[in-house]
This record gives C-alpha cells, structure tokens and sequence, in this order.
C-alpha cells in the first residue's frame, strides 16, 4: 500500500476544498426525508421474524423472504386494533410508511396495518374496484351531499346483535331523542350478507316516509370480515340512494368501499350518530340563552315606551280648555261671516239696481221690433232677386239645349246618317274616321239612331275620283 504524503493529505481536507462538514444526525435526518417523501404508503408480504413486545405495548419485529428481510415497528396505537397477536414465522401482509430510525440509522418500515397473507388477493380486488370506480367520479366531493340538521328520521343498516348499532342508539337518544330510528336488520359478513345489505337498501328507498339519513355500521373485523361493505353491488346502489349516507364500519382504521361512496364516513358508530343528530341539550341551552335575550329586550322597549308615554302625558293639555277656545273661535268665525255675508247682499243688490236701470233704457223688445221690420225688408228684396235670377237663367238653359241638339249626333242619326266605330271599353268606341283605322277582318259596331249593328270587315276600298278601285291590287269576285 502506498503512503500518503502530509501535503496530499492538506490538499484533500474539506476546509481547503469549501466542503461543508455534516454530523450523522443531520445525514440521518435528510435520510429518513428523502426515504418518506418517495415512497409514502406501501403494502408488503412476508414471513414474521424476530417478534419482541417489550412493556411500552410496541411491537418490534422483521419481515423476511427468501433473499431478504427488513425491520418493521407497530406502536401501541395500532396495533391494538389487531385482533390476533401475529408469531414468529406467520406469513402477513403490512401495510406502512417506509422510513429511517435516526438513532441507530436503520432502515425501517412503520407498519400501521396487519393482516393474513390471504388477504393479498382481496386488497388487489379492492384497490382495483377503487380505481374503477374512482374514474366514474363516484368519490368526488363534489357530489356529495350534506346531512339535514334537523332530521325526523333515520334509518341504520346493521346487525341485529352487536355493540355498533346499540353505541348508535344511545348517542341518538341522549343527544335527539326526537329522531325516529328505524332499524334495517341485516347479515354484516358472510353468504347472504350481500343479498340483505342490498333489499335494505331497496326498501329504504320505497318507503312511503322515507327517511332524512341513513346510517350503515358495523364492528370491525378482518378485510374478508368487512367484504360485503367493499362489493360494486353494494357501492353502486349506495351511490344511487336517494337519502344522504353515513359510513361508520369497522374501526378507525378501516378502510371500506363505502366509506368512500357515503356522502359521510364516521370513525365509529358513535361518531356516525353524532354526526347526523344535533345536540339536543345544546340546543335546549341556545333556546333558554335566546328566550332571556327577548325577555331582556321586551322589557327594555317596555320601558322605553313608558317613558314616552309619561312624557306624552306631561305634555298633554286639559281638553276642556281646547274646546273652551275653540268656541270662542267658532262664534268669531260666525259674526265674521255675518258681516260678510251681508256686504256681499248689499253689493249685489246695488248691482242688479244698476242692471235694471239699463235695461229699461234699452228695452230689448223695441230692439226685436225694429229688427223684424228690417228682416221683412231684405226677405222681400231677396225674393225678388230670386225670381228674377231663376227667370234668366231658364232662358240660358233653354238656349243651350237647343244648341245641344243642334250639334247632337242622335239628331244626325235622325235624319238617317250612322256611325262607324271599333268596339273597346267605352260605350260608342273609338269612331272610324279612316279606311286605314280597321283592316279585313276587324270588327266594327254601327251606330244608328234605334240600335247598334256589329258588323266585321269584309274588305275596304279607296274613293279615286270618279272610278272605284279595289284595294291592295285585289280583284273583287
């Protein structure tokens, strides 16, 4: 082996590179950090070895297979729930939290559950159901639904024997013991436990009065124990009850499907019958603590109105003098009101003096007199014009219709003369005034004096002086 020189040896100190020196605690201590926060919950089998309980009530054992083992812890606080103490060389499966005890830097697990090893199969079941049902949304928050604060009834789901349901009742009677409990007898583990969990659930939901919380809680017991409560039959049809939930199964640590379906989970049953009852008593108290307040408050505004009520009446003044004053007041109002009156008949009277002084200066009658004889005078003279008017103007009339008939065309069918003219929307037509106004084959109505002929062109001809010629060169057979 080659020797170190003292100048290497300076050359390779920390303090000469800038490394920080750490103690073991804190290497530990970042050790057991980084171990927890990458692993967190794991689930581990193997065969038990080394078992020690020593007089704290922890358990101190390893868990080994073939090719390895590693140092497990159990505190008191959790292991209690185990309901067989485990030996050395049973195979298990645990459940805990990986980790480091800093004292002696050993690397251990923290167990916090414990179970046969025949339980590997039903956790792989379970976890499996989780995800599943996870991914429908059946454990979102979001859906679930709060409990009434004041419920009538309640309905639990549990056994007909056992310490849950009877811990359910006694909290519900000592805390609200107007609650009506109805009691749905059924098989918490075995065969026929799925068959009955589900019909109670069915009649809960046809229940003409159907209750306003239901409660579903049991004992605990082994995973395979608890089975029925992590079946989808059950988990679905809990999820589609039409009344809030409350899950209260096994112990604390217990873990079930359906405490993850109910719209609440309870620790213990009597956590359960807690969380769905208010406390009577406190209620009782916050009653009694309201009732002072009002009774404090009424006799307060009693008081006060009182005091208004005196002050009123220290204010109030003798009636008697009020009514003495206002008559005083009326019998002035009269004798103004006389004096008025009478200044009023007075003025009026001076006025209608006046009035008939004019009018016997103007007497309507001598004016109506002198207005007839001038309306006698314009009626004459409008008579006269009259005639005279209506006389003329027969004249004109008589004149101009002589000239009318002058000129008339009736007058000059008369004397046997006609019209030709072509048919349209008028009356008479349009006259034809020319050989060009129609063709062959055109219609024509003749006008005489009696009647009108209608008549079609058979053909037209030009006058040339003193010969005939047919028209458009065509011979005339």
């Amino acid at each position: 082996m080659a020797s170190t020189s003292p100048s290497e040896t300076r050359s390779e100190s920390p303090k000469t590179r800038g490394d920080r020196i750490r103690s073991v605690t804190e290497i530990n201590k970042e050790a057991r950090f980084l171990i927890e926060e990458r692993f967190g919950l794991v689930w581990i089998e193997g065969e038990i070895s080394n078992l020690s309980r020593p007089g704290s009530g922890h358990w101190y054992f390893s868990l080994k297979d073939n090719r390895a083992q590693i140092r497990c812890a159990m505190f008191a606080n959790r292991n209690r729930f185990v309901r067989a103490t485990p030996k050395n060389g049973t195979t298990v499966v645990v459940r805990g939290r990986l980790s480091l005890y800093e004292a002696r830097g050993e690397f251990q697990l923290i167990v916090d559950h414990i179970a046969p090893a025949g339980e590997g199969a039903l956790k792989a079941a379970f976890d499996e159901l989780v995800k599943t049902l996870a991914a429908e949304g059946l454990f979102k928050a979001d859906t679930k639904r709060p409990l009434p604060a004041f419920p009538r009834r309640i309905a639990m789901i549990s056994s007909r024997s056992g310490a849950a349901p009877q811990d359910v009742l006694a909290v519900i009677a000592r805390r609200f013991p107007a609650a009506r409990v109805t009691w749905f007898w059924v098989a918490v583990q075995g065969d026929e436990s799925e068959g009955q969990v589900l019909t109670a659930l069915d009649r809960i939901d046809r229940m003409r009065n159907p209750p306003d919380v239901v409660i579903v809680t049991r004992g605990g017991g082994s995973l395979e124990d608890l089975w029925t409560f992590n079946l989808e039959s059950v988990a679905r049809r809990l999820a589609n009850l039409s009344v809030p939930v409350v899950s209260a199964i096994g112990h604390e640590t217990d873990t079930t499907i359906c405490d993850y379906i109910a719209d609440q989970r309870a620790p213990t049953p009597s956590a359960a019958a807690e969380l769905v009852t208010p406390d009577g008593q406190a209620l009782i108290n916050h009653l009694a603590r309201v009732r002072q307040m009002l009774e404090r408050r009424t006799e307060h505004q009693a008081q006060s109105r009182q005091l208004r009520l005196n002050g009123a009446s220290a204010r109030l003044v003798d009636p008697g003098r009020g009514i003495e004053q206002r008559h005083q007041r009326i019998d002035e109002l009269r004798a103004r009101l006389d004096r008025s009156m009478r200044a009023s008949l007075a003025l009026k009277h001076q006025r209608a003096v006046q009035h008939a002084r004019l009018l016997a200066s103007d007497d309507p009658r001598q004016r109506i007199a002198r207005m007839s004889d001038r309306l006698n005078v314009s009626s004459n003279r409008l008579l006269s014009l009259t005639t005279a008017r209506i006389s003329n103007a027969q004249g004109n009339v008589a004149g101009v219709a002589r000239t009318l008939q002058a000129v008339s065309p009736l007058a000059t069918l008369d004397r046997g003369y006609a019209i030709a003219a072509t048919p349209d929307d008028t009356t008479w037509g349009k006259p034809v005034l020319t050989i060009d106004a129609v063709s062959a084959g055109d219609p024509v109505d003749v006008h005489l004096h009696d009647g009108t002929l209608t008549t079609r062109v058979v053909d037209t001809t030009r006058r040339l002086g003193d010969g005939v010629k047919p028209s458009d060169g065509e011979d005339i057979n």
